[in-house]
């Protein structure tokens, strides 16, 4: 048995020696390669790798910043093992904890072990929109877990390779195994606090978060049946539309002028905007995904691999 443990990194510069320091003394007698995708960092964390150049080691560079999911994906790719160990690059996530999840997986024959940062030692700014997050994950999703958020997961490699990571959708990897059958379990692991380094979230991803979400729900729920979503939000606004104007009619009838009422036509037009705004955007990430996986085109470029 071989495992793979993919870590993508941007800036790290420092975390890199003791990352693997942490991980050769997590994982003694067990068959693992490290791969360190660097996701375009503009500091020494591809120096400190290769100075480290411990053997198992692979470091996977992408020509410039893509972002985590593609970079995740790049080391999935990349990776040779039977399980597929995702953890971050920044000393959060410990690999003291992988031979308890690796352990879990064999007992209860599963395909993905989740990491629940139990107790987490994050400041306000990230542990307030992961909570909402996670509430409405739960609420309109039907997969009941605490923490949707930690990177430490072990996943079988058939199923890693299976989720169709594509745009920011590593925040949901979780949901993308559970959509495809997979079986999910969670347990507690360790998180520590960021030694080293900036964070690379805050409130300023809130946005994309929700955005991700919906789509996500619209993959879970209305991806085979899309009418179902549209029909019904358009049946909706016929039927509102269609109260509107016998109201207006009866004004009319009435000898009321029912012309140029500036609410009117701002609700109309509002309505009919952000209907149209998010059936592009459903829109085009189908097509996206389409192209990608059609052509098996990869959503990342890659500089070179480097095998110690």
């Amino acid at each position: 048995m071989k495992l793979s443990l993919v870590i993508t990194v941007f800036n790290e510069e420092e975390s890199i020696k003791p990352l693997i320091e942490k991980i050769c003394a997590s994982l003694v007698n067990l068959n693992y390669e490290v791969i360190f995708v660097d996701d375009g960092s503009s500091d020494n964390t591809v120096k400190r790798i290769n100075e480290c150049s411990v053997k198992g080691i692979k470091l996977v560079r992408l020509n410039r910043n893509y972002g985590q999911t593609a970079a995740m994906t790049a080391g999935i790719d990349h990776a040779s093992g039977d399980y597929i160990i995702t953890l971050d690059g920044d000393l959060q996530n410990d690999p003291a904890d992988i031979p308890e999840m690796l352990e879990k997986m064999k007992s209860e024959d599963c395909d993905v072990v989740a990491g629940w940062r139990k107790d987490r030692r994050d400041n306000i700014l990230r542990t307030f929109p992961s909570a909402i997050a996670n509430w409405f994950i739960r609420l309109f999703t039907g997969l009941k877990f605490r923490d949707y958020g930690c990177t430490l997961k072990i996943f079988k490699t058939d199923v890693a390779r299976s989720l169709g990571l594509h745009g920011e959708l590593h925040r949901y990897i979780s949901i993308l195994a559970h959509m495809q059958g997979a079986h999910i379990v969670q347990i507690p692991v360790t998180h520590h606090s960021r030694k080293f380094g900036k964070s690379k979230y805050g409130l300023g991803r809130t946005l994309k978060v929700v955005s991700d979400l919906m789509l996500m729900v619209f993959f879970q729920k209305f991806l085979r049946k899309p009418m179902h979503l549209f029909g019904t939000i358009g049946i909706l606004s016929f039927i509102v539309g269609l109260i509107i104007n016998v109201y207006l009619l009866w004004l009319k009838i009435l000898g009321e002028d029912i012309w140029g009422r500036p609410i009117l036509i701002l609700g109309i037009t509002l309505l009919l905007a952000g209907i149209q705004f998010i059936t592009i955007g459903f829109i085009a990430e189908l097509v996206s995904r389409a192209y990608f996986e059609s052509q098996n085109r990869k959503t990342y470029r890659v500089k070179e691999v480097v095998i110690f």
